[in-house]
């Protein structure tokens, strides 16, 4: 069965809202252009003090931020945005966008805490794939979903035994993601497995998260690179969630 874009962000009738930084006008117009094709709502900023301070007072779904703009690029917005307990767009997912980078300057900027590299100059598709970034964090699901659960495994005891089950694959797949991710067949082949687990599970918010990366790999990395914190991050929240078998 595939997974669509599409049907990830259909899944929220919220429009993402986003912040776009870059001191080049073509390249503002080209992203404002494409987000706003795709649902979303745009701002633009054209240097770093000035995305901070929109970032400070406004809760964006996704910052889009270039690495080198004057008054500061990505990573120094991002920094001071996360040291910042005011700063209403603080935690929100960021993309590092940048025309020149190699893949140990990708992997350096991800280790920074960006959930994205966007490499210019980008695809519609690129920009589809980022988008996916912002509609997975406007909905609100929980970590587990027992209506869900209920419905599709029919008993509370059929449940309880398969959530038993995931968790032991969780752990498993937790403990081997760093080798996985340097296989992406690989791993495409056990999110798939995961996300039929998930759905008999009621695992509503990992099956979101795992959408999303299947998602960021079948751009293989032409024009994004997704860490893998956030899912990890996700599983750790099920695996506490889930009963210890």
């Amino acid at each position: 069965m595939p997974y669509l874009l599409d049907d990830a962000m259909a899944a929220s009738t919220a429009e993402p809202y986003l912040l776009v930084a870059d001191d080049d006008e073509p390249t503002r117009c080209f992203l404002g252009d494409a987000f706003r094709q795709f649902g979303a709502r745009v701002v633009f900023a054209a240097s770093g003090s000035e995305a901070i301070a929109l970032a400070r007072n406004e809760t964006f779904d996704l910052l889009v931020l270039d690495c080198r703009m004057p008054g500061g690029g990505a990573v120094d917005i991002l920094n001071r945005l996360r040291n910042d307990p005011e700063a209403n767009s603080g935690c929100r997912p960021a993309v590092a966008s940048s025309a020149e980078l190699d893949i140990q300057a990708q992997q350096a900027l991800l280790a920074t805490g960006f959930h994205a590299v966007l490499l210019k100059p980008c695809t519609m598709a690129d920009l589809r794939g980022i988008l996916t970034l912002a509609a997975v964090g406007l909905r609100n699901v929980p970590v587990l979903d027992d209506g869900q659960a209920l419905h599709t495994s029919g008993t509370p005891a059929v449940v309880q035994a398969l959530r038993g089950l995931l968790r032991q694959e969780l752990l498993g797949i937790n403990q081997d993601l760093d080798e996985l991710s340097l296989d992406p067949k690989t791993l495409e082949a056990r999110l798939h497995k995961l996300r039929s687990s998930c759905g008999f599970c009621g695992a509503t918010s990992l099956s979101e998260h795992i959408v999303s990366l299947q998602q960021h790999l079948k751009l293989d990395h032409r024009g994004a690179m997704l860490p893998l914190m956030d899912f990890r991050r996700s599983m750790q929240e099920t695996i506490e969630a889930l009963p210890v078998a």
